[in-house]
Formats: C-alpha cells, structure tokens, sequence
C-alpha cells in the first residue's frame, strides 16, 4: 500500500514581512511570477534574497525572471513537524535546483510518494497566502 502525502497545503501560513531588499520578491509573486537575484559582476544567480552578492560581497545585483523550472536535488520525508506543521504529516521537503542553476528549498506538493527521486523535473506550485502574495512550493511537471 502507497503512504499518501498530504503535502502541509492546508497549513495556514501568514504572510512574510518582506525587508527592503527582498520586497521585488515577494510583490513579484503577487502575480506567481518568480524573481530571483543576479550578481551582474560575475553573472551568477543567488538564492534567497540578499543585500550584497554573495560572489563579490557588492550591492550589485538584478532581478531576473526565471521559469522556475528545475529538478529535485535532495529531499526529506517530514513525518514528524513541529508548531502549526504538526498533524499535517507526512510531507516533502525539497531543494529544487532551477535550470538557471541555483538551489532552493521548498516543500514539494502533489507528488505520489512513489514518483519521488532525485532528478524528478518539477515546476513553480504557488500557494496562496492571506494577504494575495503566494509562496514558492514545486510541483513534478506532470501534475
């Protein structure tokens, strides 16, 4: 018998407080569009968002628009959560490295237990929060 996920949607989560660094982000994703830094000196993504680069340590950065498609990297089987996550078990947390070629953290939703591995090609899953920002989650392409 297959363990089904149940993949935290249905936690409720507040909105972030976004900083003045990472505000383009989140207002970004009002629209489910995913922004994420570039260090224009050296041409490399960064994730998450960050005053400086993390390649040069300079306030050199742009926002880019990426398709947010990607692959699994690594991923956990959560069974046991704490706080507001706790009776939502089991779910998938993953990090996602996109085709841009940056890693990212996200739980992964809608994804039989039996189709997840390490290279599963995945794309942006979008949860709504209260206040019309969504948060990044991935979803296998085929969902």
């Amino acid at each position: 018998m297959s363990e089904i996920l149940k993949d935290a949607l249905d936690v409720e989560r507040q909105p972030p407080i976004p900083s003045s660094f990472s505000a383009p982000f989140w207002e970004a994703t009002r629209q489910k569009k995913l922004l994420v830094q570039r260090c224009t000196r050296t041409g490399k993504y960064q994730w998450f968002a960050r005053p400086t680069s993390i390649f040069t340590g300079r306030r050199e950065l742009e926002w880019c628009e990426v398709s947010g498609h990607g692959e699994v990297f690594t991923w956990t089987l959560t069974r046991r959560a704490p706080g507001i996550f706790r009776g939502h078990e089991p779910f998938v947390v993953a990090t996602v490295t996109l085709d841009v070629g940056v890693n990212v953290v996200a739980n992964l939703v809608r994804c039989p237990l039996e189709e997840l591995r390490v290279g599963l090609r995945v794309v942006p899953y979008w949860a709504m929060l209260p206040n019309g920002m969504h948060l990044l989650m991935f979803q296998p392409e085929s969902a």
